[in-house]
């Protein structure tokens, strides 16, 4: 798998080689798993290896972007149905496991009480608008995630699609710069 790592040494010409120069030039298949660690959306991952090369992580970055707000709502829910719920420990896939966790830190911090309020939220949610709550979690507590559940459920269906279509960009611009910029160690 050499989509996973950050750089990737050469042996062939002893240079380390950057995400970007990497991703260009594995096959299809690997290039995919990569990005499906971004974002679980087919689709999208595939459409994205299709139009290689890229000339920069930011052309990648906005290529991505722009090609998933011209998917489909079933392109949509299938990355929805990849992320766990708010204060799960286990993700459907386990290719999303561990960024998930990593952005939900917080909220696994928080009081039983809060879990609690927001277990019952994620099934609320769920039933309403037949898919999961996508939030941008990066950072945000417990309290601040159940508080932003409990307002969308006020929204209507349509009105959340979108919405949970623009935190799942977020979420994937936020794991695609860290794949594709990782900072010095």
């Amino acid at each position: 798998m050499i989509g996973w790592r950050s750089w990737l040494f050469s042996s062939r010409t002893g240079i380390r080689l950057a995400p970007l120069n990497v991703f260009n030039t594995q096959p299809a298949a690997d290039a995919e798993e990569r990005l499906l660690s971004c974002c679980g959306s087919k689709g999208w991952a595939r459409a994205l290896v299709a139009n290689r090369p890229y000339a920069s992580a930011d052309d990648l970055i906005q290529a991505g972007e722009v090609l998933w707000f011209s998917l489909t709502e079933a392109d949509w829910l299938e990355a929805f149905a990849c992320h766990p719920r708010i204060g799960e420990k286990k993700a459907p896939t386990t290719q999303f496991l561990a960024m998930s966790e990593s952005e939900q830190a917080a909220a696994t911090l928080s009081l039983d009480k809060i879990a609690v309020a927001m277990t019952r939220g994620n099934r609320a949610y769920d039933e309403k608008f037949g898919f999961r709550y996508i939030v941008f979690a990066s950072g945000r507590t417990g309290p601040e995630l159940l508080a932003i559940l409990e307002e969308r459920l006020l929204r209507t269906r349509e009105e959340e699609l979108q919405e949970a279509a623009r935190q799942q960009q977020q979420i994937t611009s936020l794991r695609m710069t860290r794949w594709l910029k990782p900072k010095p160690a």
